[in-house]
């Protein structure tokens, strides 16, 4: 849980966030939502939380200090990107800001930092150029339909078939399955799902699309 209250803004979009692997997901931006969204999807994650301690250092006119990081991200045993250390303090900022504000924030991110390393942590500051990607596209289209349950019968379907095809678009997997394009179209949902949980495999770095390659 948060450990402090995210107060309204006028001038960004907050929200909640409905997560699966965190609990009270208060967002302050659009920004810190897009990267949420990517934590939810990445099955190297077990859980995150928002905005869940608080870094206290002295300034140089040794007046107390605090500094709260956006996001605590728990990796999976030997999936995190930093070897050997799998809960990661995240920090989300626009490049212009950083650029505007950093003399401000400097300290604060060197206390964050420090504290990290005594914690068996690590701080990272992550923007716009690491998060709005065409992963996160896909990962904020695909979500949705892991809440939908996956019609039995069209997964064997699916999957079955996949093993014949071995490699295909999806378009010719559904093609491949029925004639008909209104039996086609009601495959769709179940082979997002599929794909969702990564049953179906793609390369979620491009635009994920009917003529987009998949396998098993």
């Amino acid at each position: 849980m948060s450990v402090r209250a995210i107060p309204k803004n006028y001038r960004n979009v907050t929200g909640l966030f409905a997560s699966n692997k965190s609990v009270g997901v208060y967002f302050e931006s659009t920004l810190e939502r897009d990267f949420i969204t990517t934590l939810e999807f990445d099955y190297a994650i077990s859980s995150f939380d928002v905005q869940p301690l608080s870094v206290h250092w002295l300034d140089t006119e040794n007046k107390p200090r605090k500094y709260t990081p956006d996001v605590l991200v728990h990796y999976n045993q030997n999936m995190s990107p930093i070897i050997g250390i799998n809960n990661v303090l995240y920090e989300v900022k626009y490049r212009s800001d950083i650029k505007k504000n950093w003399e401000d924030y400097k300290p604060k991110f060197k206390a964050a930092i420090k504290y990290a390393k005594q914690n068996n942590m690590r701080f990272k500051l992550i923007t716009e150029y690491e998060i709005r990607t065409d992963y996160m596209e896909n990962a904020r289209f695909l979500l949705p339909f892991l809440n939908i349950p996956l019609d039995a019968n069209q997964e064997v379907l699916l999957i079955n078939q996949m093993k014949i095809n071995r490699e295909c678009s999806i378009d010719m997997l559904v093609k491949s399955i029925f004639n008909d394009k209104w039996a086609q179209a009601e495959l769709i949902p179940s082979l997002w799902h599929l794909i969702a949980s990564r049953h179906i495999k793609t390369d979620l770095n491009f635009p994920l699309t009917m003529s987009s390659k998949i396998w098993l």
